[in-house]
């Protein structure tokens, strides 16, 4: 079972390493798809949709219910395709607004989360505990250290 302050302090981890990652850059070099051919606003609103997801499910566990997002292999990135082409036309503003809005869903999650939503087994791709959005904020810094953005 994870420890529920242990799990709120490593997502606050998380997010100050995404937002130093994106820090100084304007509009222009936000969605400019240049990282593998995502720009930073799509990675921001990939990132978003996961917490969304990620949320979904604590709340769902919370209620005694099972996460509705076990994936075969590859389905995940599937459907990270789907939501990347959905939400590929969002502001900078807009995106900053659904990481904001949707962080802020799991950490209410995560303080109301029962004993069951602390167990990871019962999680699907989503996992409860990602270091997903690391992997994000490492590949804008490896963009910016290349680059003239900020």
């Amino acid at each position: 079972m994870e420890d529920r302050d242990e799990l709120l302090a490593h997502y606050e981890a998380m997010r100050a390493d995404l937002v130093a990652a994106i820090a100084g850059l304007d509009a222009q070099a936000m969605t400019a798809p240049v990282i593998d051919g995502w720009s930073v606003v799509d990675h921001l609103a990939h990132l978003a949709f996961w917490d969304e997801l990620r949320a979904s499910d604590v709340e769902r566990i919370s209620a005694g219910f099972e996460t509705a997002w076990r994936m075969a292999p590859g389905q995940d990135d599937i459907l990270s395709g789907v939501v990347h082409e959905c939400r590929r036309p969002l502001s900078p503003e807009q995106a900053l607004w659904e990481l904001d809005r949707s962080r802020a869903r799991l950490v209410a999650a995560l303080r109301g989360a029962t004993g069951p939503a602390l167990e990871p087994e019962r999680y699907g791709e989503a996992g409860l505990r990602s270091v997903h959005e690391a992997q994000h904020a490492a590949w804008i810094r490896a963009w910016r250290s290349g680059s003239d953005s900020g």
